[in-house]
């Protein structure tokens, strides 16, 4: 069921509604091409600017902790304080393959236990423990970030997932702090239009049913 998402005016006082859209209550939303798909993290500079010259992870990354991807940009600077939180000061854009977002996503489960979607909590606990990625859906951000209405997929990698997730499935890495200060400094002054435009263009990733119908709470 979609949510009815009112668009208001930065002066809330006024009440100005914008325009009023339909948004799906859970929904994959990200920048994406036909053969690749960005997600983003943060890490300290020294994580950050390693994986940024070598187009990959370095070996100090390690590969056997789980790590959460992001596709959502604005969830990440809610995260990560728009790169101000310790060792989150290097935001990165992690291109990474469709083929592998969607492997993850065919391969995960659900982080938490939703009845009528698992027979019981102890099959669930199995399914989570041999699973090689999780899905939770946390509230979507605006550009103040607050929660707003619908969600946004955040994947956690463990295990298998994550060594292909460093070693196979990463196409390109960016710095994207720049622009992070960028959109932040505009926000704070208030230039919310500016803002946007400089907001990465992320749109509904367009997932096969099999690959969600196990993952919507």
């Amino acid at each position: 069921m979609g949510t009815q998402v009112e668009i208001r005016s930065p002066t809330e006082s006024f009440g100005v509604t914008l325009y009023v859209m339909e948004e799906p209550q859970h929904r994959i939303r990200a920048l994406h091409t036909a053969s690749t798909v960005t997600v983003y993290q943060a890490y300290s500079s020294a994580i950050g600017r390693a994986a940024v010259r070598d187009g990959r992870f370095p070996a100090a990354w390690k590969r056997d902790r789980m790590t959460w991807i992001k596709p959502s940009f604005l969830w990440m600077m809610y995260r990560c304080g728009w790169g101000m939180k310790p060792d989150q000061e290097t935001v990165l854009a992690v291109e990474i393959s469709r083929s592998g977002f969607e492997w993850a996503l065919r391969h995960a489960c659900l982080s938490s236990y939703k009845s009528g979607l698992h027979p019981d909590r102890n099959t669930w606990q199995r399914q989570l423990k041999r699973s090689p990625a999780r899905v939770q859906w946390d509230p979507e951000r605006d550009l103040y970030l607050r929660p707003l209405p619908y969600r946004s997929l955040q994947l956690g990698l463990c295990g298998e997932a994550v060594r292909r997730y460093a070693d196979e499935w990463t196409v390109a890495i960016s710095d994207m702090t720049p622009l992070t200060r960028e959109i932040h400094a505009l926000v704070s002054d208030g230039a919310l239009d500016s803002a946007v435009r400089l907001l990465p263009q992320e749109r509904p990733y367009p997932a096969a049913d099999e690959l969600l119908t196990h993952l919507r709470p």
